[in-house]
């Protein structure tokens, strides 16, 4: 029996994780097509594969004959787990286990916020993997220089006492549960203490109107970077969310750019 096309598949892992994923194979199977780069996506903080962004990519892909990925973190989506037993070193685990069972050859990675940071530990990870990185208002350190920066007194009293405080969300109608695991495992994922390197066209989105993605981070990312072809571009009253037709072609446009850079290179 043929499977729903909106049922995702699922990766079992070892230790019990199931990761939830839609895969699009390359529509060219020959040497030439087999070279060319695949796409992974990788989403945001309490997000999943289904969003704007993750589905417009998959199109974009399948017209243009490329691999496709998109998964859910382990405590997001259809993926096992709780979210609140979650922390960016297990996120990062799970796109390491998703790159290196799901996709065949270099990838262009495109991380959103919170992906953003992902996409930029599995490049640390995984550099001979990549082709190209695209991210769009990445929020890399984000649990230190966002959530711990921003606890006042009280609330650091709070999570001290019981190990998690409660934020409200713009996303959504419950609030967003931040661990005492979440914020300490951060700190040992934090890439902007130490160096970068990131030897591949890396395209950097990010809109000034994003309440959540400083304009700042953008700037601090693309100055303690290092590689030969980093661009950031900064979008004029854009949010957040960089999901409306003209951010969409943006994407678009920066995803052409890679991997056209990567044919000539080759």
């Amino acid at each position: 029996m043929t499977k729903p096309s909106d049922l995702p598949d699922f990766l079992a892992l070892e230790d019990g994780r199931r990761i939830a994923y839609h895969r699009t194979r390359a529509s060219d199977e020959s040497a030439e097509g087999a070279a060319r780069p695949g796409v992974v996506f990788l989403g945001g903080f309490k997000s999943d594969m289904t969003g704007t962004k993750a589905t417009f990519l998959e199109d974009a892909c399948r017209a243009r004959g490329l691999a496709f990925l998109r998964f859910d973190y382990t405590g997001h989506g259809q993926s096992s787990g709780d979210f609140e037993d979650g922390c960016i070193g297990d996120w990062a685990r799970d796109a390491l286990d998703a790159l290196d069972a799901l996709t065949e050859g270099p990838q262009v990675l495109i991380g959103s916020s919170m992906g953003g940071w992902i996409s930029l530990l599995t490049a640390r990870a995984r550099p001979e993997r990549l082709a190209a990185l695209v991210t769009i208002a990445a929020a890399p350190d984000f649990t230190e220089d966002g959530m711990w920066a921003a606890f006042t007194d009280d609330q650091k009293a709070e999570m001290a006492k019981t190990g998690r405080v409660e934020l409200p969300s713009e996303y959504s109608d419950e609030p967003y549960v931040i661990t005492q695991k979440l914020i300490e495992d951060g700190r040992a994922q934090l890439v902007l203490r130490t160096p970068l390197s990131l030897p591949f066209p890396v395209r950097l989105l990010q809109g000034t109107a994003d309440e959540d993605v400083p304009v700042d981070w953008a700037l601090r990312l693309l100055d303690h970077a290092d590689g030969p072809d980093i661009r950031l571009t900064l979008v004029k009253d854009a949010d957040h969310r960089f999901s409306g037709p003209a951010e969409l072609a943006l994407i678009e446009a920066a995803l052409d750019e890679v991997l056209a850079l990567h044919a000539a290179a080759d």
